[in-house]
């Protein structure tokens, strides 16, 4: 039988730990620090161990920031969920916890249905994470076997995380595969061979990784993000780098490399204003410059939660006048001479959808967060 998740309710008031322990007892294993010192100490000594750390922020010695902080120079938060629970209700505290690699934060006085739900949730997110990190190291090395079992399985993901469907993937491969092909015979400068193509079009299948470590209620938000929210949303793109650097010894092999490139940096932009790291023109590697722009014409032509999709034609016209963010001029023409079949190959059965009620500048905005 399989033992119960193992968490460490840390703060130094045995009041607020026993309430914790009340509430979580029944359905979880748990163990106590009374302090952010000997937090650290049991985490360390049992990281193998812990599933979960819940910490107070407002401790005697270290405290909650302290050891939060303490734990992702160590990395161990890329492993270990931390939820941060604290009476503290103020933007910059919530960013910062965040901002030190908490998985949630939960303020008192709380609801114990809250707290096991959010327990429960985070745990469950993380055990996804291990295994697509067990997927990753494993079944990449499978290529031609398991390619389309890979896509099957990071389909499935997507569409568990935020209702987006299935073919997303395949249709970023696609065109993905399609773009840098014409670039291959357009500019040798880029020195990409048919080996790169195949394997930076499978490589894009993780370009949204690090979505699955990012929470529900800003995933599947039908309305506007708010700016803390976009902050949030915008760290996927370092989550899926930073779970792709994690697969050990094959870190230098060219695939996960091309792997790393694309979750990092398919939001990055040509004139310098995506994102995280804010490379410009061919700064960009171009393996994530043809993810990108695969990326945005398939959120134009797919219904989200937040639009319905747009007609190929308005979604070629929106990505050659800019409004969707600037790419490389050879990725614009690729598009432009390559549009009827496109349009083929991806809008078949595609009927005539009519445009949602947001804005287009709405649309556009949430379509640049995603």
């Amino acid at each position: 039988m399989e033992a119960n998740p193992l968490i460490l309710i840390t703060d130094d008031s045995q009041m607020n730990r026993e309430i914790l322990k009340e509430i979580l007892e029944n359905r979880y294993s748990i163990i106590e620090a009374s302090s952010g010192e000997e937090a650290i100490d049991i985490i360390e000594s049992r990281k193998d161990e812990i599933s979960l750390v819940l910490l107070d922020i407002i401790m005697e010695g270290i405290d909650g920031f302290g050891v939060l902080e303490k734990l992702k120079k160590e990395r161990l938060t890329e492993y270990i969920p931390v939820i941060m629970i604290s009476y503290e209700n103020t933007l910059p505290a919530i960013k910062k916890a965040f901002d030190l690699g908490a998985s949630d934060y939960i303020n008192r006085p709380f609801d114990a249905g809250i707290v096991l739900k959010r327990v429960k949730n985070t745990l469950d997110l993380f055990s996804k994470q291990k295994r697509l990190i067990q997927m990753v190291s494993s079944e990449f090395y499978k290529r031609q076997k398991s390619n389309f079992l890979m896509i099957s399985i990071l389909s499935n993901i997507v569409e568990f995380r935020n209702g987006e469907s299935g073919l997303h993937v395949l249709h970023v491969r696609f065109l993905t595969e399609l773009f840098l092909k014409f670039i291959a015979k357009k500019a040798p400068q880029y020195n990409l061979t048919d080996d790169d193509i195949e394997e930076i079009a499978m490589a894009s299948s993780l370009h949204d990784a690090g979505k699955i470590a990012i929470p529900d209620n800003i995933l599947n938000k039908p309305g506007k993000l708010t700016d803390d929210e976009f902050r949030i949303m915008q760290t996927h793109s370092m989550l899926g780098a930073d779970l792709i650097s994690e697969v050990g010894s094959y870190k230098n092999d060219k695939l996960v490399q091309f792997c790393y490139e694309i979750c990092r940096h398919h939001h990055e932009r040509f004139d310098g204003r995506g994102y995280p790291d804010g490379l410009k023109g061919d700064e960009i590697p171009i393996s994530a410059q043809a993810v990108s722009i695969a990326d945005v014409y398939d959120a134009l032509t797919s219904e989200r939660c937040y639009k319905k999709a747009f007609t190929h034609e308005k979604a070629v016209e929106m990505i050659l006048a800019g409004e969707c963010g600037v790419f490389n001029p050879l990725l614009l023409e690729c598009l432009k001479e390559n549009e009827s079949y496109i349009k083929t190959q991806m809008t078949s059965g595609f009927e005539e959808k009519e445009i949602s009620r947001l804005s287009i500048e709405n649309i556009l905005d949430k379509i640049d967060n995603f």
